[in-house]
C-alpha cells in the first residue's frame, strides 16, 4: 500500500498534463487503479491491530512498550490514512477528471505526497518495532 499510496500523486499529476486524450484517459485509469489499491488495504489493515493485540495476548507482553508504541503509532497512521491521504486522492482525481491543468493540480499533488511520506514514516516504525521488539524478553 504504501508503493500505490507514493506513486499516485505522480500518476495524478500526469493525468493533469493535458496532453492528447487518450494520454490522459491512460494517466486517470492509473490513478483510480492506485486509489483503489489504497482503500482496499485500508479497509484490511482494520485487522492489522485486532491481530497485533491478540498475539500481543499470546505472548503475554500487552504492557511492552515496543507494543504499546507500535499500536498507538497504527493509530496515528490509520488516522492520517482515512483522514488526509484518502481525501486527498479522492480530490487529485477529482481534478484529474475535471480536467484540470498539472499547474492547478500540483499543490494537492505536494500535499498529498506530504503526508502520505508522513503515513509510510509511521507504517514503517511500526513494522520496525513489530520486527526488532526492543525490550522484549519473548526469545525473538
Amino acid at each position: 500500500m504504501t508503493v500505490a499510496a507514493s506513486m499516485f500523486p505522480r500518476c495524478a499529476l500526469r493525468a493533469c498534463d493535458g496532453g492528447e486524450r487518450e494520454g490522459r484517459r491512460e494517466g486517470t485509469a492509473t490513478a483510480v487503479l492506485l486509489h483503489r489499491v489504497c482503500t482496499g488495504y485500508a479497509v484490511a489493515g482494520v485487522v492489522v491491530p485486532v491481530f497485533g493485540i491478540a498475539t500481543g495476548a499470546q505472548l503475554g507482553v500487552l504492557t511492552d512498550a515496543w507494543l504499546i508504541v507500535s499500536l498507538v503509532m497504527t493509530v496515528a497512521a490509520a488516522a492520517l490514512l482515512g483522514l488526509a491521504v484518502l481525501p486527498g486522492q479522492r480530490r487529485l482525481l477529482a481534478l484529474a477528471e475535471g480536467a484540470a491543468t498539472k499547474e492547478a493540480a500540483r499543490p494537492t499533488a505536494s500535499r498529498l505526497s506530504m503526508v502520505t511520506g508522513m503515513f509510510n514514516v509511521l507504517w514503517a516504525v511500526v513494522v520496525v518495532l513489530m520486527i526488532v521488539r526492543p525490550g522484549s524478553t519473548t526469545g525473538a
